[in-house]
């Protein structure tokens, strides 16, 4: 009972920093979508998963080419602003406000499950990564991109916890029932909003499940 009764209160503090990162009327990662995200789009299908959606720009962004998205995040008050950028576009996206930890997407629905910045603990990651990976389609795409341990010197963005950073070999460890599409630890510029700015060191993964596409 402790143990439960220490996740929900964690989860509840995390809750409330998010919302108080989002509470301002401006978007903190900006209103367009992550860069590799829209150099890659092509390769997803529908429906997409997006996990830490946020505010809204690469879930929306992906509903103006005609996906159906589903957008996951702890914050409530980042996903009506999902919505309002939505309605603002003209498109609709699906919110569901969830704690990644206990989130249990449909087995074999998503066409494409996205992780963009979606940088979390490492206990957090062996629980939920087997379910998304369970998530797919046969023939399904993940497609990621976190930031990588060198991204700790750069002071540009992103967590201080070297846990939640991501690498290729953790990549390949814990989603080990993908087919690696591109598989890289790079650098770039990143400009999203006040929250991400300046070159940054960053993890960039496309997995495929197995099966028919």
């Amino acid at each position: 009972m402790c143990a439960g009764r220490s996740t929900i209160l964690k989860s509840m503090s995390d809750q409330q920093f998010w919302n108080e990162r989002y509470a301002d009327s401006d978007y903190f990662y900006g209103t367009e979508p992550n860069s590799f995200l829209e150099e890659q789009c092509g390769v997803l299908n529908g429906p997409v998963l997006s996990i830490s959606e946020g505010e809204g720009r690469n879930g929306v962004f992906l509903a103006t080419r005609g996906l159906d998205v589903t957008g996951v995040d702890l914050s409530s008050v980042a996903l009506e602003k999902a919505e309002k950028l939505a309605e603002s576009k003209g498109v609709t996206i699906t919110t569901i406000v969830a704690d990644l930890e206990t989130f249990e997407p449909e087995e074999s629905h998503y066409g494409s499950i996205i992780s963009i910045s979606a940088h979390l603990p490492g206990s957090l990651r062996a629980v939920l990564y087997p379910r998304l990976e369970k998530a797919l389609k046969p023939g399904g795409i993940l497609l990621l991109e976190a930031y990588s341990p060198d991204q700790l010197s750069k002071g540009t963005g992103g967590p201080k916890d070297a846990d939640m950073l991501m690498s290729v070999e953790k990549i390949r460890k814990e989603f080990p029932d993908l087919e690696p599409v591109l598989l890289r630890e790079t650098e770039r510029e990143v400009r999203e909003g006040k929250g991400h700015t300046g070159l940054a060191s960053v993890v960039q993964f496309i997995g495929r499940r197995p099966g028919a596409k």
